[in-house]
């Protein structure tokens, strides 16, 4: 009889062993230089590898333009300025992991690789209250496939390399820097700059690239932010009360026939509340709306108010008020179609 269980037990030891060898291969860190997306969006990030100089100037100018950046510090940085990290975090600023000493990882072994992200992460977590993880930076981009497993089985799973070097750490002029970041720029792109006194002519660049990055439609987002529009193969929209394919294909930047294509529709002017319809070819971040021409229509759906559906058109309350002949401003109802003026 124990003869007979042997096979079986022996069988399941072996697939554990297998699961287990297939955990340990998905927990390998993945690279990541830039986002697949059609968005203009970009993400500054700033490495904080020894004094951190600039750091005041860099987080009061991200401040003065109601943005936020990513910061890469090193355990040794952080634990000179403990100051600025906490500054960096409360700003709202994201913080990264960029080793503890500053090493090439590939020099290291698997344990020293993993002891490097971990004190590093305990520093800044015990200063900020953030935690670094899931995003580390090898110093000077020095990494392979033993880096990348090491990482990740500490708890890193990405690898946030970059798009554009700014080079600013050689100490390159201020339109130099300027012109290397605004002509290379692409949506879903990483941009790499520093903290420390040799990027000296770094806060001099950054208002002009700033400006310069939202006159060309760019929004500046965090790395956490920019990964939510990693493009996948289609997202999906769950139909609510009021929509028609139009609205949605505006909404998504798609065209109508795109939408039936994909969706295999009949009848374009026939969809209904709670149909899950696939939008091909977008990011898997929510899209921001686009605002319709003057004179559409918008039909209430419950939880409405006329200052929310103002807010959303960018026009007034009295305007509303007028256009749709409104007696009682906070009565309106639900299938209720509202002009936009």
């Amino acid at each position: 009889m124990k003869n007979r269980k042997m096979p079986v037990t022996l069988a399941l030891f072996l697939l554990l062993l297998l699961v287990s060898a297939v955990q340990v291969s998905a927990e390998e860190s993945r690279v990541v230089n830039k986002v697949n997306t059609a968005a203009k969006v970009i993400a500054l990030t700033f490495d904080d590898g020894d004094d951190g100089a600039n750091i005041p100037q860099i987080l009061q100018i991200l401040a003065e333009n109601n943005i936020k950046g990513t910061f890469f510090t090193t355990g040794l940085a952080a634990e000179s300025h403990p100051e600025l990290i906490r500054s960096i975090a409360a700003q709202g600023n994201s913080l990264g992991n960029h080793s503890f000493s500053h090493p090439y990882f590939t020099k290291l072994s698997s344990g020293q690789i993993k002891d490097e992200l971990l004190r590093t992460d305990t520093v800044v977590n015990n200063i900020s209250g953030q935690s670094t993880k899931p995003y580390f930076r090898p110093p000077y981009g020095d990494y392979n496939s033993a880096v990348l497993q090491a990482a990740g089985e500490a708890g890193f799973t990405n690898a946030i390399t970059w798009s554009i070097d700014s080079l600013d750490w050689q100490g390159v002029r201020a339109s130099e820097i300027t012109q290397k970041i605004l002509s290379n720029a692409f949506p879903g792109c990483i941009v790499l700059m520093h903290t420390g006194s040799g990027a000296v002519y770094t806060p001099a660049a950054l208002p002009g690239i700033i400006s310069s990055l939202k006159a060309m439609g760019y929004k500046i987002v965090t790395i956490p932010q920019l990964l939510t529009y990693t493009a996948s193969a289609e997202s999906r929209y769950v139909v609510k009360a009021g929509d028609t394919l139009w609205k949605i294909a505006a909404i998504y930047k798609v065209t109508v026939p795109q939408l039936v294509t994909a969706n295999k529709i009949v009848n374009p002017n026939l969809i209904y509340i709670g149909q899950v319809i696939i939008i091909p070819g977008q990011s898997g971040a929510t899209p921001e709306p686009v605002i319709p021409s003057a004179g559409s229509r918008y039909i209430v759906k419950a939880g409405d108010t006329l200052w929310k559906i103002a807010t959303f058109y960018k026009v007034t309350v009295p305007q509303l008020v007028t256009a749709n002949k409104i007696a009682n401003p906070n009565l309106i109802y639900p299938n209720q179609v509202l002009i936009i003026p």
